[in-house]
């Protein structure tokens, strides 16, 4: 026997290959990084629409040329209305969006300029409540409130002022982004098997697992769209449709700020619709408060309860907490990815620990 089929060589040969793979491996991640975003979404895309591709093409011969055609045809068929259904919403959201906020600034400051005693009343409450709350020992004027909140706005407004220089850029990369999702999203349905086999064999852990945690994060992805992102999303076109039809200013805005807050454990919407209904009632308009609460309570705050069950069915069985916080932890460490990536983390993180268990028995 040759000394270099001996033991300790072959040992040796072992730790070289795998620091080999290991390099290689971390490179193609680097190679991968700047694209991350656009290969996420597009799967994340590719995995929503997959079983309606699916059901689309399960008749189609492959073999045959015209069998492949016609599966080219309708991976541009789909990548096409997903790209429609995506942008002409985004473009329309954010035109108003941005209109509205401008509206609420101009009113803001119209309040501000017309009706200063409204503000400087607020201001001399505010102080008497924190002198109270505090048993006097905050003791804070309303001048003073007055004073660090124009700071406060100033140093926020100096801010904003260069990021208004960079709506080229902004809108620059994510045209350049929308590009490569729509790119990547055509190959998907176009070799979407092909591969996701080649991924999966660069990770060297038993098949079954590999089955079972592929099988659990694109249940994870579709059950957590359908069941948190898209109610949430109902819940915002309602809080929009509420907002608008009480002729409330800003209503984007505020709706949007209610697709924020509706992740939010035991509070949800109400954040939003609720110092709104208070403003009503501070107003006089009572009768006007009383049907906004009520109508705001029932189609935001109550309408995932009667629509989520639809949607998961009992299969994402997870503490409404924990998926708040897999989204704050998951947006702070990844950008808006993490409104997907942290749950699914979570989840994918509990699973391989059932795993575990099972494989060492555990349990």
């Amino acid at each position: 026997m040759s000394r270099y089929d001996s033991l300790p060589s072959r040992r040796v040969q072992s730790y070289v290959f795998a620091a080999l793979l290991i390099v290689l491996f971390l490179l193609v991640c680097r190679l991968v990084a700047p694209f991350f975003t656009a290969l996420l979404w597009a799967t994340l895309l590719y995995i929503l629409l997959s079983p309606l591709h699916k059901r689309a093409i399960r008749r189609l011969d492959f073999n045959t040329h015209g069998g492949r055609a016609l599966k080219t045809i309708w991976a541009a068929v789909f990548t096409l209305g997903a790209t429609v259904i995506i942008l002409l919403p985004l473009s329309f959201t954010a035109a108003v969006f941005f209109r509205q906020i401008m509206e609420l600034v101009r009113h803001i400051r119209e309040t501000i300029d017309g009706k200063p005693e409204i503000i400087q009343g607020l201001f001399e409450r505010t102080s008497a409540f924190l002198g109270e709350m505090s048993a006097g020992h905050i003791l804070i004027s309303a001048d003073d409130i007055q004073g660090r909140l124009m700071v406060f706005l100033s140093a926020r407004i100096e801010r904003l002022v260069p990021l208004s220089g960079d709506i080229a850029r902004t809108v620059g990369v994510f045209l350049f982004t929308m590009f490569l999702i729509v790119f990547s999203m055509f190959f998907f349905f176009v070799d979407g098997p092909y591969l996701s086999r080649l991924v999966l064999r660069s990770i060297p852990i038993k098949k079954e697992y590999i089955s079972t945690l592929t099988g659990k994060f694109m249940d994870i992805t579709r059950n957590l769209f359908f069941g948190y992102i898209m109610v949430a999303l109902i819940q915002t076109v309602m809080a929009y449709i509420i907002f608008s039809v009480f002729q409330i200013k800003g209503s984007l805005v505020l709706a949007a700020l209610t697709f924020i807050c509706v992740f939010i454990p035991m509070f949800g919407g109400g954040l939003v619709w609720l110092p709104i209904s208070v403003s009503m009632f501070l107003a006089g308009d009572t009768v006007k408060g009383m049907v906004f609460v009520i109508v705001s309570g029932f189609f935001i705050s109550t309408l995932d309860n009667l629509i989520r069950p639809l949607f998961l069915k009992d299969r994402i069985r997870l503490h409404p907490l924990i998926i708040f916080f897999a989204i704050l932890g998951g947006i702070e460490l990844f950008g808006f990815n993490g409104l997907v990536l942290g749950p699914i983390v979570v989840i994918l993180f509990l699973t391989v620990l059932d795993m575990f268990f099972i494989e060492h028995k555990l349990e």
